[in-house]
C-alpha cells in the first residue's frame, strides 16, 4: 500500500508502526504535534459504543492495519507494534492463516466488521475495551497473553481449537448474540499455558468449554451467565491444572462439568445456581480435589454428583436442593461437621435407595470420631431400606426398629427385658405353675423361670420343670417368642457392627 493513498489517521499510525508508538485517537488523548485543535468533545464521544459516528480524523481502514502486520515499515533498533487506541476500524480485519511477528494492541476501538483470526500465528493480541459484532478466531496461537478486557461483543466470540502459550483475560467482558442459536464463547479444546481470567463475565448464551485445558485457574468470579432453560456453560471434560473459582457467580441455566478433572478447588461459594425444573450443576464422573457449595442460595434445579471423587466436600445443608443426585459420589472428608439429622435429608432426596450414600456419610463421621452420628446413619439407612420392601419384610422391619432399633440402640433390649422380666416374675411369682414331675421339681423361682423362658439356648432347670395352665400358658409363649425376636435383632446388629469394624 502507498503512502499516498493514507488518510491523515491513518498516516499518523503508519509513521507510528515503526518505533511501536502508541495513537490514541480518543478526545483525552494528547493531539499529535502539528494537528489542529479539536472542539470540545461531548460526554459520550470516547465510548466505543457511539464509535459508528466517528468521523474521518479517528477511522482507520482494516485493509491498512493488515498491510501494516504483514509488511509494514521497520526502524532500526526499534520493536515495531500496532498500538491503536480510540480508533473506528471499518471493513474486516481479516489475518486467517497469518504470521504476525508484532504485538497488535487494539484498545478502545470500534469495528465495523468481525476480526478475522482463524489459523493465524501471533505475538499478542490485545483487544481491551473495544466495541466487536464478534470474534472470528477459531485455532488461533498466540504467542503470549490475549486481552478481551472489558470487551463488547454483539455476535459470537470463537475461539475454539484456540492455543495461548500465556493467560486469556476477559474481566468484565460482555458477549451478546440474541440472533445466534450456537455458543456465544466458543473455548471448547482451546489450550491456555496459564489462567483463564474472567471474573465479572458477562454472557448473554452458552459458554462452552468442552475438552479445554488450562494450565493455571479458571477465574468467573461474579460472572453472570445468562442462558435460562439451556446450558449456560458447557465445561465437559474441562482440564484445570489449579482451581476452578466462581464465587458469586450468578448461572442462569445448567452448569455441565461432566468428567472434569479439577485437583484444586472447585469454588462456588455464594453461587446462585438456577435451573428449575432441570439440572443446575452437573458434576458428574469428575476428579476433583475440593468441592465448595456454601454460603449462596439453595440451588434451584437438581444437584447431580454421580460418580463424582471429592477429596474434601465443603457443603452446607442450606444449599442443597430437593432434588438430588449422589449415586456412586465418594468423599474423604465432608465439611463443616453437622449433626447427623442435618445431613440425612439430603439422603432421602434421591430417586431410589442407594445404600452406598448412606456408608460414604458414616464413613465421614467415623473418620472425625463421631460414633453416634455413624450409628444413627446406619439406623436411617436401615429404616430407608424398609420402604422397599415387601409388607412382610416392613413388619420384620418394625419390629427390630421397636426392639432394638436395628441393633444400633441395644440398651432398649435391655428395657424391653427387664420390662417382661418384671411382668412374668409378678405374674408368676403369684400363680406358681404346677409342676410336671412334682418329685424331681426344683423348688420354683419366678425370676428364673421368666428368665428361663426369655432367653433362648440359656436355661436354669426352670422351664423344663414346669407347666403353666391357661392364660399363663398363653403369658408363656408371648415370652419366648418375643425373647428370640429380642435376641434375633441384638445378634444381628452385633453382626453388623462387627462386619463394620
Amino acid at each position: 500500500m502507498e503512502i499516498n493513498d493514507l488518510t491523515p489517521a491513518e498516516s499518523r499510525l503508519w509513521r507510528a508502526f515503526a518505533s511501536g508508538t502508541d495513537v490514541d485517537f480518543r478526545a483525552a488523548a494528547p493531539s499529535a504535534p502539528g494537528s489542529p485543535a479539536a472542539d470540545p468533545p461531548s460526554a459520550d464521544s470516547d465510548d466505543p459504543a457511539h464509535g459508528g459516528t466517528w468521523g474521518p480524523e479517528r477511522t482507520v481502514r482494516a485493509s491498512v492495519l493488515r498491510s501494516l502486520l504483514l509488511d509494514g515499515p521497520r526502524e532500526e533498533g526499534r520493536v515495531a507494534a500496532l498500538s491503536l487506541a480510540g480508533a473506528r476500524v471499518t471493513g474486516q480485519l481479516d489475518l486467517q492463516y497469518a504470521t504476525v511477528d508484532h504485538p497488535v494492541r487494539l484498545r478502545h476501538c470500534h469495528f465495523d466488521e468481525a476480526p478475522r483470526f482463524y489459523g493465524a500465528r501471533l505475538r499478542e493480541l490485545n483487544l481491551s475495551e473495544s466495541v466487536l459484532p464478534g470474534l472470528i478466531s477459531h485455532a488461533v496461537r498466540v504467542e503470549g497473553v490475549l486481552r478481551l478486557t472489558r470487551a463488547r461483543f454483539g455476535g459470537m466470540v470463537r475461539l475454539a481449537g484456540a492455543e495461548v502459550t500465556g493467560s486469556l483475560y476477559l474481566e468484565s467482558t460482555r458477549i451478546e448474540a440474541p440472533d445466534t442459536d450456537g455458543p456465544v464463547l466458543q473455548l471448547n479444546q482451546a489450550v491456555l499455558g496459564a489462567d483463564l481470567w474472567a471474573p465479572g463475565l458477562r454472557a448473554g448464551g452458552e459458554v462452552r468449554l468442552n475438552g479445554a485445558r488450562v494450565a493455571g485457574t479458571v477465574n468467573l468470579n461474579d460472572a453472570v451467565l445468562d442462558r435460562p432453560g439451556g446450558t449456560a456453560v458447557q465445561a465437559e471434560t474441562l482440564a484445570a491444572e489449579a482451581d476452578v473459582l466462581m464465587r458469586r457467580a450468578d448461572v442462569r441455566g445448567r452448569l455441565e462439568l461432566r468428567g472434569a478433572r479439577i485437583p484444586g478447588r472447585l469454588d462456588l461459594s455464594d453461587a446462585r445456581l438456577a435451573n428449575a425444573g432441570d439440572t443446575a450443576l452437573r458434576a458428574s464422573s469428575c476428579v476433583i480435589g475440593e468441592l465448595w457449595l456454601r454460603e449462596g442460595p439453595p440451588v434451584q434445579g437438581t444437584l447431580n454428583l454421580r460418580r463424582a471423587q471429592v477429596d474434601v466436600l465443603f457443603l452446607q445443608p442450606e444449599v442443597v436442593p430437593d432434588r438430588v443426585q449422589l449415586n456412586d459420589l465418594t468423599y474423604t472428608s465432608l465439611i463443616p461437621h453437622e449433626p447427623a439429622e442435618r445431613r440425612l435429608p439430603m439422603l432421602e432426596k434421591g430417586d431410589s435407595y442407594l445404600p452406598f450414600t448412606y456408608e460414604q456419610l458414616t464413613a465421614a463421621y467415623r473418620r472425625i470420631g463421631d460414633d453416634d452420628a455413624a450409628r444413627l446413619v446406619q439406623l436411617a439407612k436401615q429404616r430407608r431400606r424398609r420402604r422397599t420392601l415387601p409388607w412382610y419384610g416392613r413388619l420384620w422391619g418394625h419390629l427390630q426398629d421397636i426392639a432394638v432399633g436395628y441393633g444400633f440402640r441395644p440398651l432398649r433390649a435391655g428395657g424391653w427385658l427387664l420390662s417382661l422380666l418384671a411382668v412374668g416374675s409378678v405374674a408368676y411369682g403369684l400363680h406358681h405353675p404346677p409342676p410336671l414331675k412334682p418329685q424331681e421339681a426344683p423348688g420354683f423361682n419366678p425370676v428364673f423361670y421368666t428368665l428361663d423362658l426369655l432367653l433362648p439356648v440359656i436355661s436354669f432347670g426352670q422351664e423344663n420343670a414346669f407347666s403353666p395352665e391357661g392364660g399363663y400358658q398363653t403369658l408363656s409363649y408371648v415370652l419366648i417368642i418375643t425373647g428370640w425376636i429380642l435376641a434375633t435383632t441384638v445378634i444381628t446388629g452385633l453382626t453388623r457392627t462387627v462386619s463394620r469394624q
